[in-house]
Order: structure tokens, then C-alpha cells, then sequence
């Protein structure tokens, strides 16, 4: 009988507790409200937002926060801000809501898109050069006159240096088995490749191709593509997010987001700086996306479509499998180069706006 009481004193006691907490939460006061209930805007477009005070209490003062930058509203406790420069895409618009010595920190989602559609390109055959078709292509890049190729596939993974007259592999280093190698890119003579699913990428001496070190993804999910501007190295995961890392520490410390003037997009591979602009492989897509490093704007597509036919197929890969992908940049000539997973084939091919 008492320890029949004791555990219905117990029970009793954590109901009154748990009331008692819910009771003492701090209740929210306050909400953001946009004009018409917009929430999607384009580049020139204002953002029109104010505070909704549904029990009328005082305010002090509001501070709203949109991409790290800090406005403090004036009269009204509105916020403006015309859409030009800022990184697109998903986005929390943020206000700090401050009155009788506390401070209420209320958000509200929404997403910035491009206000002009991709640009579209095509293309010509300038040269052909073999290409293993062996090769499931996930990483391509030049230093100098050399080009250097990553493979995936668990087992037959690989990083290597060619030959681009002869498709001849110079050098190769295997990957360990447990690994799906993905991108590479080339700075200050290190060559930094990703792996797919293992959270880890690793860094390489560029002329004898022997492992030095390696770095972990943090936040990204997984390692698909990465290219460089000889400052920051971007880095694709599948998501519409490409990171910018640090390229001493190799952190993630910041993203953009993908977009069109329609939406934001996903899906990108293998990425190559080109003059400024990144350029990458949609997975799956005969295309190449041209993308505003800054904001994230998809500002132009290279419509590839045709290029495949001109490789021949082995037979034996998934029609899945046997895709573009893989885009090289000689700065120096300003010659561009593509192939795709198990091509026997390597482009160069010059871009016309259509």
C-alpha cells in the first residue's frame, strides 16, 4: 500500500511539474507579416515586412536581419530592402523585437530568386582526344598542360594523371575499397579529391600523387564536386547548396544557393571555375549550369545535348551511369573541355550563345 502511494505521488508530482513548465515558456508575442503574405521575391524587387503586435505591447525597438546584415527599423518597425546583391535562395528573414527589457527573436522563411531566366548556349566540336572508357569520370582539371582525373565506383576508385593526346594514365593512386572518390581541384600544388557518402575528402602532393592529408565535411552532407578561383574552393553536395571552404583549414564557412528565376535547383556535380563563374554538371543532365559565385544565380545553361552520341558506348554500363560529366578549363589558351562517365572520348568545345 505505501509504495502504491508513493507511485502515485510520483505520477501526480510529474504532472504538476510538467504543467508548471509548459505554463512558464515564454509566450511569443510577436510575428512578421509581409506585404500580400509574399514570400517569394525576385532580384529588384523590395521586401516589404513589419512587425504584428497581436496584444498591442509596447516596443522599444527592432532590429531585422537578412543575410547576416543587421537594419535597425524606424518608424513603424518596418523593413525595406530592395533585392540586388544578396545571396539568393532560401532565406530566413530575422527580427529582434525588444520592449519592457526583454527581447523576442521571431523569423519568418523565404526565398530570393534570379529575375531573368538562364541564358542559353550551345556548342561546337573544336577537337576529340581519347578517353579511357573504363573511366567513371567524377573529377577533371588542368595544371598547366596536364590534366588530372578522379574516378568513382567503390573498388576501382582512382586519381590520376593523363596524357590528354593520348588519354595515356601517367600515374594513378587507388583509392582504398571503402571509398567512392568524386571531385578534385588543384591549389598551390595540393590536390584536394572528395569522396561520396563518407563524409571525408583528402588532400594530395600534385606531382607524385601520394596522400598527405585529409579534412571532414562538417556540415554538407555528402562530397560531389569541387573547383577553386585561387582564394576559396567551392564544394557541391547534391543539395542546392554549393560550400565555400577555407583552403588552409578546409572548413565549410558559408554557402550560396542555386536558383533559377523560377526556382532552386539542385543536383550539381563536377564543378570547374571558368572566368569568374562556376561552371557545372547537372547529374543526369546533358547540360552545363553557369552560376554567379556571389549569389548563387544560375545565370546560364550550355545545352549539351547530341554530345553523348558522339562517344561509343561499351555495352556494359547502366544507361544511368553513362552521363556527362566532367568539365576541364585551360585558363591559359581559355580552351574548354568536357567527357562523361565511361566515355572513350574527351571534347574540347567551343561555347556559342544561341
Amino acid at each position: 500500500m505505501n509504495i502504491h502511494n508513493s507511485f502515485v505521488i510520483i505520477i501526480l508530482s510529474t504532472i504538476l511539474f510538467s504543467c508548471g513548465s509548459n505554463q512558464d515558456k515564454k509566450k511569443k508575442y510577436f510575428s512578421i507579416s509581409t506585404e500580400n503574405n509574399q514570400v517569394v521575391f525576385k532580384i529588384n524587387e523590395t521586401i516589404k515586412a513589419s512587425i504584428k503586435n497581436k496584444d498591442s505591447i509596447k516596443i522599444d525597438s527592432v532590429t531585422f536581419v537578412l543575410n547576416t546584415k543587421e537594419t535597425k527599423s524606424k518608424s513603424g518597425f518596418v523593413f525595406q530592402e530592395k533585392i540586388d546583391s544578396e545571396k539568393l535562395g532560401k532565406q530566413v528573414l530575422k527580427a529582434h523585437v525588444f520592449y519592457n527589457g526583454n527581447v523576442d527573436t521571431i523569423t519568418k522563411k523565404i526565398t530570393l530568386l534570379n529575375n531573368v531566366a538562364p541564358k542559353i548556349y550551345t556548342y561546337k566540336i573544336v577537337a576529340e582526344y581519347p578517353h579511357d572508357n573504363k573511366a567513371y569520370t567524377q573529377g577533371l582539371e588542368f595544371f598547366g598542360d596536364t590534366l588530372y582525373e578522379n574516378t568513382g565506383k567503390k573498388g576501382v576508385s582512382s586519381l590520376r594523371k593523363l596524357d590528354l593526346a593520348t588519354g595515356k594514365v601517367l600515374q594513378k593512386t587507388d583509392l582504398d575499397n571503402a571509398y567512392f572518390g568524386e571531385g578534385i581541384t588543384i591549389l598551390d600544388r595540393k590536390i584536394y579529391q572528395l569522396t561520396w557518402q563518407s563524409k571525408t575528402g583528402f588532400i594530395y602532393d600534385l606531382n607524385t600523387l601520394k596522400k598527405t592529408g585529409s579534412f571532414a565535411y562538417n556540415n554538407s552532407k555528402e562530397g560531389w564536386g569541387l573547383c577553386n578561383n585561387g582564394k576559396v574552393i567551392y564544394k557541391s553536395d547534391g543539395t542546392e547548396k554549393i560550400w565555400l571552404l577555407d583552403p588552409n583549414t578546409l572548413a565549410e564557412q558559408d554557402y550560396i544557393q542555386v536558383v533559377t528565376n523560377k526556382g532552386v535547383k539542385t543536383r550539381f556535380n563536377e564543378l570547374e571555375w571558368v572566368d569568374g563563374k562556376i561552371y557545372a554538371n547537372t547529374y543526369q543532365k546533358d547540360g552545363i549550369a553557369i552560376i554567379n559565385s556571389n549569389t548563387g544565380a544560375l545565370e546560364g545553361v550550355i545545352n549539351l545535348k547530341g554530345l553523348r552520341s558522339k562517344a561509343t558506348p561499351t555495352g556494359k554500363e547502366d544507361h544511368s551511369d553513362y552521363v556527362l560529366n566532367g568539365i576541364a578549363y585551360k585558363p591559359d589558351t581559355q580552351q574548354l573541355f568536357v567527357t562523361g562517365k565511361y566515355w572513350d572520348k574527351l571534347f574540347e568545345i567551343e561555347i556559342i550563345e544561341k
